[in-house]
This record gives C-alpha cells, structure tokens and sequence, in this order.
C-alpha cells in the first residue's frame, strides 16, 4: 500500500546571472488560491510524466528525469528555458514527515545570460526580481519580501560568493546528501536542525559542536551555521 504521506518527487532550478555587483539570483513570486500575493521562490514545481527518461531505478536517469522537470517548470513559470545539461545539482530537500504535503526537491543552480527575458505566467506566479544574495536577505528582514526555509537557506549559501562561477565552483556537486530538517519545539517556536549540525541525529539544540539550523521564534526565521 502506498504511503499517502510520501514526498512528491519535484524540481526547482536557481538561476543566476552576472550583474554589475556581482551574482543575481531570480526569484519569482507565487499567487495564493485567493489571488493574492505570496512568498518569493525559485522557479520549480513537481516532476510530470512527460519528465521521465529510462529508468526510474537508475541514479542517472533519475537526476536527468528532475533536470528535465525543473527546465520545464522555469519555462512554464518564468518563460525561459535553461538548459537541462546546464543546471548543476547544489541540494535535495526533503518535507519532514509532519508537514500534510510533502515534496523530495532536487535543487540546480545554472548561469542564464543578462539579457534573458523573464516572463511570469501570471497564474502560478505574479512577479520576479533579480536580487543580490545579500538584498535578499536585507529585503526579507525588513519584512519585504518573505521566503520559506529552503530557500532562506539556499541565499545564504549563495550569499557566501561573489561571482556567478565562484558560486558554482562553491556549491555544485556530483551527488548531495539528503536534507529532511529534525524539527525541535523551543520556547516561542521550533528549531529546524540539518545534517551536519551537531543536534541532528539525537535532536537536541543543545549538543555541543558544529551548527546547521533554522531557528523559528515567533514567526521570524534566522539561520546559523558554523
């Protein structure tokens, strides 16, 4: 029987272009049901049928099959389309069990030209910005712009380079381990520990060590890692 609570396999892409002050990421912003405006995200969505290539059971083809799902889903939802053979794998995120829907998301990172000409579909998504890594960090404290978990963190680690290739040398790679968050109740909200932070395997926010996490505390997100 299947596991209704399974993740949605899906894809998102990140694109980056070269701006006059260094690495611009793209983001795009989603339409709620009622019409209004929601959060800032990356181009992506999950992985159709028309995606698939050979086999589901190989490493290989599975990774084509998403790169060929996020190109779609950044031509349908900003109205260009990457190169699938461009985008370089940078994470995997997982939904934690809690969540109702949960999404297994391969994350690409590719260069797009300064010239591309981003057109939102106007249904999914209802605007976009190119933004500095930093700006974007600076525009959502400041309450301008808001961003799921995921994303907050995949700014901060482009927000560690300067250029469009110091990024990618810096964060693609061949293969990525999973990241499923081990989210712990805090006083005032929840701590969301990763792999590589000390709590993870035990979930305590106390171990001593090394630090990989989303802190949320009265509906405000800050990340630390060390």
């Amino acid at each position: 029987m299947q596991n209704s609570n399974a993740p949605i396999p899906a894809a998102t892409v990140v694109p980056l272009r070269e701006g006059e002050q260094g690495c611009e990421v793209l983001l795009v912003r989603r339409i709620k049901r009622d019409g209004t405006p929601g959060i800032w995200v990356f181009p992506g969505g999950k992985i159709d049928e028309e995606d698939h290539v050979g086999d589901s059971s190989s490493e290989a083809d599975t990774l084509e099959t998403a790169k060929r799902a996020g190109a779609r889903e950044t031509r349908e939802e900003a109205g260009f389309s990457p190169d699938p053979t461009s985008l370089g794998l940078i994470a995997r995120w997982i939904t934690p069990p809690v969540a109702k829907r949960r999404f297994d998301t391969w994350f690409f990172a590719t260069e797009v030209s300064r010239d591309v000409e981003v057109q939102v579909d106007g249904r999914e998504m209802g605007a976009h910005r190119w933004l500095r890594p930093s700006a974007a960090l600076e525009a959502r404290l400041t309450g301008e712009i808001d961003l799921a978990p995921p994303t907050l963190v995949t700014i901060h680690w482009l927000a560690e380079y300067e250029t469009v290739k110091e990024t990618l040398d810096g964060l693609v790679r061949a293969s990525v381990p999973k990241i499923e968050p081990n989210i712990c109740a805090v006083e005032g909200g929840a701590c969301m520990l990763y792999p590589g932070d000390a709590g993870y395997e035990a979930g305590d926010v106390d171990a001593e060590g090394g630090r990989n996490r989303l802190w949320s505390i009265e509906g405000k997100l800050r990340y630390e890692k060390s």
